[in-house]
């Protein structure tokens, strides 16, 4: 199982680029951000300087959206960047959510999410696409490898997902939940005649390593339960599309937002969210992981058992440098494979 992290570009950038150097320090191979310009500064022009200074992590958005960025210009970016920096991009994309909402739009369509998929990924690896009545490629772009990897919950987008995803990024560390998305995204997959197994599965969450008290997994909680709030999001977009159906959607995904009052994406992703008190402690230990390194570690041997190849931590709380430096020491080296020196 690999790691990575998922920062915000908030202000200063050199504690972004920092935080990512000090994730590689520690074994992480990937560093993801938000993609929401608004909210926060324009993370590729900050990939360029983490991608300098680091040697081997891969880093990209978690994630973008077909909305917000021209779709060509976001390929000739990635494009850029590998030939920079020696193939080290990834695109996770989904249909949108604070980037286009804080600008009074909306999510996109799936169709249109399909459509932008392959216009980035063919450019994005050297290739010719149509696009707009023209078959279009960079020149320059040859070498260039990139990989696009679907953020979906809705039983449509997982198929999505399932039929064009080079990866799947799961925006929670709920088990149950975990098994049936990760189920579906592999079902649809082979009915296209893939092989699910080529479809990489990304479990992403807040983690906050705790001293194992009551006093300590109390705080812990209230320094993530703003993702609950975030996660609910898209919770009321399924709920609007498929009602409380749960031949479609697992009522434990469903089931908390039920007072759910609204939200201001002022305080997106913050921890002391006021918009997300409508979510349980519950939903927070489910969707979350906070506890003692034991707990962590017994969560990554689950989702490693349900086939998921890289768990990615929301870095949202007081307390980012001992969570990375808890992974780095505790976490990461009991998942790691142990290989015998002499026999």
């Amino acid at each position: 199982m690999e790691f990575g992290v998922v920062l915000q570009t908030t202000p200063p950038s050199a504690r972004v680029i920092d935080l990512a150097k000090r994730a590689e320090a520690y074994g992480f191979t990937y560093v993801w951000t938000f993609d929401s310009h608004i909210l926060w500064q324009e993370p590729y022009v900050i990939y360029s300087q983490i991608l300098a200074e680091t040697r081997n992590v891969v880093v990209g958005p978690m994630v973008t959206n077909p909305a917000t960025r021209d779709w060509t210009v976001t390929a000739s970016t990635y494009a850029t960047l590998n030939e920079m920096y020696g193939n080290r991009t990834v695109c996770g994309i989904g249909r949108g959510d604070s980037a286009v909402r804080v600008t009074n739009g909306k999510p996109t369509t799936l169709a249109t999410l399909r459509d932008s998929i392959h216009v980035i990924r063919e450019l994005g690896n050297g290739r010719s696409v149509p696009y707009k009545g023209s078959d279009i490629r960079f020149p320059w772009a040859s070498k260039s490898e990139l990989e696009v990897w679907v953020a979906a919950y809705g039983p449509k987008a997982l198929a999505l997902t399932g039929e064009v995803g080079d990866g799947f990024i799961l925006q929670l560390a709920d088990l149950s939940i975990a098994e049936w998305t990760i189920g579906a995204v592999r079902d649809a997959a082979a009915a296209v005649g893939r092989n699910p197994d080529d479809v990489k599965i990304c479990v992403a969450a807040p983690a906050y390593v705790t001293d194992g008290t009551e006093a300590g997994l109390a705080h812990g909680r209230e320094q993530v339960r703003w993702f609950g709030g975030m996660v609910g999001n898209h919770v009321a977009d399924i709920v609007g599309r498929y009602g409380t159906d749960t031949a479609a959607v697992p009522q434990a995904l469903t089931d908390y937002i039920k007072g759910r009052q609204g939200y201001d994406y002022n305080e997106h992703g913050q921890a002391g969210n006021s918009h997300t008190t409508f979510v349980p402690d519950e939903i927070v230990d489910r969707f979350c992981i906070v506890g003692p390194a034991e707990v962590h570690i017994e969560r990554m041997r689950q989702l490693k058992d349900l086939g998921v190849d890289q768990f990615s931590i929301y870095l949202q709380h007081d307390d980012k440098d001992h969570t990375l430096a808890a992974y780095g020491e505790k976490v990461l080296p009991a998942l790691a494979e142990h290989v015998r020196a002499k026999s």
